[in-house]
């Protein structure tokens, strides 16, 4: 009888850095999208599928005394593999809901506390890329662009003492639903959301320029369209901007997504505008983007950078206007799976479906190199 493993008990292995070893058995190319960190691959899908034995399995050595979990898009095949590793006398686990599943595991890093106090924790869903952050400034917190369960962050924010009074989204995301509205409703925090023409639900909107107060930190809204119109980014005391998904550690944000070739084209124009506003900072400036486009370890180091650092990790951001548009709007990468679904739902502002994990399967792919 094969045991399964749920994610959280994964993560838990993970976060704590406990020997086990990840084997994924999806096609090579699943797996190269996106991974757990620090998996191991074997070509088995197609043998496994077939009901065959797998060569892949068969020619891997693994320690006897250290578990194996099995991966796959779903968790039905990873069965079939686990079956194959556990008759070899390995100790074996498949992990439950595969892939799909693991899109909601999660991990943390928290960022060297600000002169005045300010504390960043960087919450970051590893199986999806999303990046969300919870910041606090004497007991005041407030979060940006939440992706996971409410209770994510409410739990957090309780363990150190923190009441959370706003909750903020950068845009209208296209490859994972909001949770910032539930938050902000279990919380009793505002919700803020960029002033825009397309939301129907009840939100604070704000503005360009617009500040908030949180304890003796300010954060200021700072207009960045082109990934979306109503893009903003969030500059915490001239230092620290949350970029959401207009400029990323060496990409910018795709102007394509829901657009027409015309419309890709003004909003690539708009994000160059935007992304020179945002090079005039202090090249020490850190950048702590919305997404990334690689799993996420279980190491606890944040993911930014300075701004110098993504200036040059980024060619696109020397090129003048005209290249700059024509080299984003050629590139057509694959859409987020399910986006028209997910950009209407956080457009509405509604309760979350049930089918989180079917909904926001696969990886984001909100940036273009």
């Amino acid at each position: 009888m094969i045991q399964t493993i749920d994610v959280t008990t994964l993560q838990t292995w993970l976060s704590q850095g406990r020997a086990v070893t990840v084997l994924d058995v999806r096609p090579e190319a699943d797996w190269q999208e996106w991974q757990i960190p620090q998996s191991v691959h074997a070509e088995a899908y197609y043998d496994l599928k077939a009901s065959q034995l797998a060569p892949a399995l068969q020619q891997l050595k693994f320690p006897l005394d250290q578990p194996i979990v099995t991966v796959c898009g779903m968790g039905k095949m990873s069965l079939v593999a686990a079956e194959q590793l556990q008759a070899q006398g390995y100790q074996v686990y498949s992990l439950a809901g595969g892939m799909q599943a693991w899109s909601l595991a999660w991990n943390i890093a928290q960022l060297p506390t600000l002169a005045n106090g300010t504390e960043i924790i960087q919450i970051r869903r590893t199986g999806k890329g999303c990046l969300s952050y919870l910041i606090a400034s004497q007991g005041q917190a407030m979060v940006i662009d939440a992706s996971l369960d409410p209770t994510v962050y409410l739990q957090l924010a309780q363990e150190r003492g923190w009441q959370i009074q706003a909750v903020l989204d950068t845009h209208i995301h296209a490859d994972h639903l909001s949770r910032s509205r539930q938050l902000a409703e279990l919380s009793g925090a505002t919700f803020y959301l960029p002033a825009n023409q397309r939301s129907s639900g009840t939100y604070q909107p704000i503005s360009a320029n617009m500040q908030i107060q949180l304890g003796v930190a300010t954060i200021q809204a700072l207009a960045t369209p082109g990934h979306t119109w109503e893009s903003m980014s969030y500059l915490l005391d001239g230092s620290h901007l949350f970029s959401g998904d207009t400029l990323f550690l060496a990409a910018v944000g795709r102007p394509d997504l829901e657009a027409q070739a015309a419309e890709a084209q003004q909003r690539a124009s708009a994000l160059y505008q935007s992304l020179q506003t945002i090079l005039t900072f202090d090249p020490a400036s850190i950048i702590l983007p919305g997404h990334t486009s690689k799993p996420v370890a279980f190491d606890g180091q944040p993911i930014m950078a300075s701004l110098a650092e993504v200036q040059a990790a980024t060619p696109r951001l020397a090129q003048p206007e005209t290249e700059f548009v024509a080299g984003l709007t050629a590139v057509r990468p694959a859409t987020p799976p399910n986006h028209q679904t997910i950009v209407q739902l956080n457009q509405a502002g509604a309760g979350l479906p049930a089918d989180l994990i079917t909904l926001e399967a696969g990886a984001n792919r909100c940036a273009i190199a």
